[in-house]
């Protein structure tokens, strides 16, 4: 089916030759109307905000008018600067009118679509319900002001276009939405224009805020714009239309247009993992605003006489001029304030019940024609304008909480601090096992360090003991076979000769003692140092593991050793302290003898007392010399490392008497 344009095809409404008025697009502000009140004392509703709108645009003459009122001047005269309108009685005799807007037969349809529909829009996206409404005569452009989709001159798109572009141009498609319902009223039936098997949609009114709404009719959401003009077409076809005099295609039904928006004020996504802290520590939900935009191509009002209407088109006409009533019944009784307003004569009257008295901003386009053959039509269609004017709606943002937007987007930044929680954890233990290996093959190192250093002292002290003890074997022996060879009788001199190796001998044995102690007071250094690194490496690793318990044990079987070999040191000492003090015993005992001899010389004396003082020598030396190979140089050494004191005293005695007999 074609789009219709109230009963002249798209280029009606361009400008005429025929005629000499200018429009303007001056905007003033309109001039302060005061209406009487229910207490009869004047209210000024110029300036109310939820006051009706109404603008009136005139139609400019089709070609069957400009020849059959050629003699005529028109019925109609426009003042857009004053926002006037003068309706002629006669030549000499006029009502004048003021509206919000005038609107000529020259206004465009963006300027027609600016003054009526987009204050609508914007208080829609606001989160206010809106209402605009096209009322006239049949034929005088309604469905061209309002449905022109624009397919041949994309000038001429209408207001359900336009507001659509608007709507889409100023959402976020993630996180806002736009639905479209399209119905219409014919014959007091409410039926889907987008699902024509829906031809009897229920109305129901909630109880506790009076709302409206359509349960029963197609809700579809909008993506684009393109998807949106496809909806139009397909509601276009399936909307009732019938050819009149009047009008070659009239609408026989209500259109109504209603578009939900639910936009999100708060609570976006964030935009940097700061912001996103932020948001969880915010939990409040976000704000939600819901505005609805119905937009109504009313049917045009008609007189039988003058369109013909006969049979099935008759009763169509008579169920428009029906509801048009019913509305006109309510308009009145607002704008007188009546206690009672018949909302519910007509099914027109209860779906606009919002947008007349109701909580809706709602915007009156009345359309009109020039001729003064339909003076009276027109007449009509101004005073329901003017008492449209009249009624002022309480203007009531829709607002709530979006509960369920808030858990989807909590729920997303949990599983995203989840998943953030499980990366951080095992990059942790990836580096507490990264230190901990690490600490493992530090403490390894530094044990084998220990360890080796340990050895090394240990094999070391070892060596050097041994080479002293086998020096001092060696000296024995030397000592032994000096004796044994030049034999004990051979005088004081003989006696201070062997005096001087044993003196030397104590000083080389005192001088091995001091390297001996120097090297255990190195080594015991040595031990302290692992010690104390063991130690602060312990400390840093946070506590003992079995192989710090095993290193602990070692130093502790290290200090034992370090103190038995300080034993074996303070044992040769006192050995050694026993053997000098033997020796100069020994020397005082050689002394005595020589001084008791006297001054003789040893060759005098007599052969008896020599061989009896030789006797009296050897017998000593023969005891000592039996008991040293009874015993045995090893067992007389080990005697010396006794534990026992008295053991040791005996062996250092034993030493000294054969280190005096030779």
């Amino acid at each position: 089916m074609a789009t219709k344009n109230g009963g002249f095809r798209g280029g009606s409404f361009k400008p005429s030759s025929a005629t000499n008025h200018k429009s303007s697009s001056f905007k003033s502000k309109p001039p302060v109307r005061r209406t009487a009140s229910l207490g009869g004392a004047a209210k000024d509703v110029s300036d109310a905000p939820g006051r009706v709108r109404v603008a009136v645009r005139l139609r400019p003459k089709n070609a069957e008018e400009s020849i059959t009122d050629a003699d005529y001047a028109d019925c109609v005269e426009l003042q857009p600067e004053l926002k006037r309108l003068k309706l002629r009685k006669n030549n000499w005799d006029s009502d004048t009118y003021e509206f919000d807007e005038l609107l000529t037969e020259f206004s465009s349809q963006k300027r027609v679509y600016e003054v009526v529909a987009k204050p609508v829009v914007e208080s829609v996206l606001d989160g206010y319900n809106g209402t605009v409404l096209a009322y006239g005569q049949t034929g005088t452009g309604k469905t061209f002001t309002l449905g022109e989709l624009g397919e041949e001159d994309i000038s001429d798109r209408g207001i359900m276009v336009r507001s659509m572009e608007d709507i889409l141009a100023d959402i976020c498609l993630d996180t806002d939405s736009v639905f479209v319902s399209y119905i219409q009223l014919y014959m007091e039936t409410i039926q889907d224009l987008l699902n024509p098997a829906n031809d009897n949609i229920p109305i129901t009114e909630d109880p506790r805020t009076g709302e409206v709404s359509l349960p029963g009719a197609t809700v579809v959401e909008i993506r684009d714009q393109n998807s949106f003009l496809d909806l139009l077409r397909l509601g276009e076809a399936h909307r009732f239309a019938a050819n009149t005099k009047l009008n070659t295609e009239s609408s026989r039904s209500h259109a109504i247009l209603m578009i939900q928006v639910k936009r999100s004020v708060g609570g976006g996504e964030p935009s940097s993992s700061e912001d996103e802290n932020q948001s969880v520590k915010n939990c409040d939900p976000p704000i939600v605003r819901k505005g609805k935009l119905v937009v109504v191509d009313l049917a045009g009002s008609e007189r039988v006489h003058k369109s013909g209407s006969e049979g099935h088109t008759l009763e169509e006409a008579k169920a428009i001029n029906l509801s048009l009533t019913a509305l006109g019944k309510c308009i009145n009784a607002l704008a007188e304030n009546s206690p009672h307003v018949p909302v519910r004569d007509s099914k027109l009257t209860r779906l606009l019940r919002d947008s007349f008295g109701g909580s809706a901003r709602t915007s009156l386009v009345v359309t009109i024609g020039p001729s003064p053959r339909h003076r009276g039509e027109t007449t009509s269609t101004i005073l329901f304008g003017q008492r449209a004017m009249k009624v002022e709606n309480m203007l009531r943002i829709k607002e709530e909480f979006d509960y369920k937007s808030l858990s989807k987007r909590l729920e997303v930044q949990l599983d995203k601090l989840i998943a953030e929680g499980e990366r951080r954890q095992k990059a942790f233990d990836d580096e507490v096992r990264k230190i901990s290996l690490e600490a493992e093959n530090h403490v390894s190192e530094v044990e084998r360090k220990f360890s080796n250093e340990l050895e090394k002292e240990r094999t070391k002290c070892q060596m050097d003991y041994l080479e002293s003890i086998k020096k001092l074997e060696e000296k024995w022996i030397m000592n032994q076979q000096n004796q044994q060879k030049n034999g004990f009788s051979n005088g004081p001199c003989d006696r201070e000769e062997r005096n001087v190796p044993l003196s030397e001998e104590v000083a080389e044995i005192k001088k091995l003692l001091q390297n001996e102690i120097q090297l255990r007071k190195t080594a015991e250094e040595e031990a302290k140092k692992l010690k104390n690194q063991l130690s602060q490496l312990t400390s840093s690793e946070g506590g003992g593991t079995a192989e710090f318990v095993r290193l602990h044990q070692m130093l502790e079987d290290e200090a034992y050793e370090k103190k038995k070999l300080q034993d074996e040191i303070t044992s040769l000492q006192s050995q050694l302290l026993q053997l000098t003090f033997e020796g100069d015993q020994m020397r005082k005992y050689i002394e005595r003898l020589e001084s008791g001899n006297g001054s003789r010389p040893q060759s005098l004396t007599s052969p008896s007392r020599h061989s009896q003082n030789k006797d009296r020598e050897n017998g000593p030396k023969s005891s000592f010399n039996s008991l040293f190979e009874q015993v045995g140089l090893q067992r007389i050494l080990s005697m010396l490392e006794s534990e026992d004191a008295n053991t040791r005293i005996h062996a250092v005695k034993i030493v000294a008497n054969l280190a005096a007999e030779g």
